[in-house]
């Protein structure tokens, strides 16, 4: 794996054909853990996406039938590492495991009611089937760490082509525009 950028704790890194891997084993190790909890579970984010250079950072989403629901299965994800992390989201629950201080995976826990137009999984497959678009993506990441874009402006930075590549995806799928968020 070869760094591409890199500012204050920020990284972009070159695709790397483990990270599917990954998500694949935290996936059985999620399922295993929480038996019947999960009713969809999938790789999203720029890890997910073949060739895309991103932050080696795992994301996961998982949709249960009801946010509550999961509360009982705390102790079970905290055993796989997942730990509650709160960052202002409110339609989702959001568990981070971390090797050492380096983050390595986010889960993103949301209704089965709002899974088929989530925006992560719209742009995630949007960019899979427009490789032009995951280019001109990773142009940018790569751009905005190379600036010495403080981690905290890091996602703010990307907003406006988030915004309207996903405002693209979803208009292909008959969806309407609805923000993104990045904090």
């Amino acid at each position: 794996m070869t760094t591409v950028a890199m500012s204050n704790m920020v990284w972009v890194v070159d695709y790397d054909p483990e990270w599917p891997l990954r998500a694949a084993d935290a996936i059985d190790d999620l399922r295993g853990s929480a038996p019947g909890l999960f009713v969809e579970l999938e790789h999203i984010g720029s890890t997910a996406v073949p060739g895309l250079a991103a932050k080696p950072v795992i994301d996961l989403m998982a949709a249960v039938h009801h946010l509550a629901e999961v509360g009982p299965h705390q102790g079970a994800l905290a055993g796989l590492g997942f730990h509650p992390h709160d960052n202002g989201m409110t339609d989702r629950l959001l568990y981070v495991r971390a090797d050492g201080q380096v983050r390595s995976h986010i889960l993103h826990v949301v209704t089965l009611a709002s899974w088929p137009t989530r925006n992560q999984r719209i742009l995630r497959d949007y960019l899979r089937a427009h490789p032009d678009e995951a280019a001109r993506y990773a142009r940018l990441k790569r751009a905005i760490v190379e600036a010495g874009t403080a981690p905290g402006e890091y996602a703010r930075a990307k907003t406006a082509l988030v915004q309207e590549l996903t405002d693209r995806a979803r208009a292909l799928l008959g969806l309407p525009s609805e923000p993104v968020w990045e904090k």
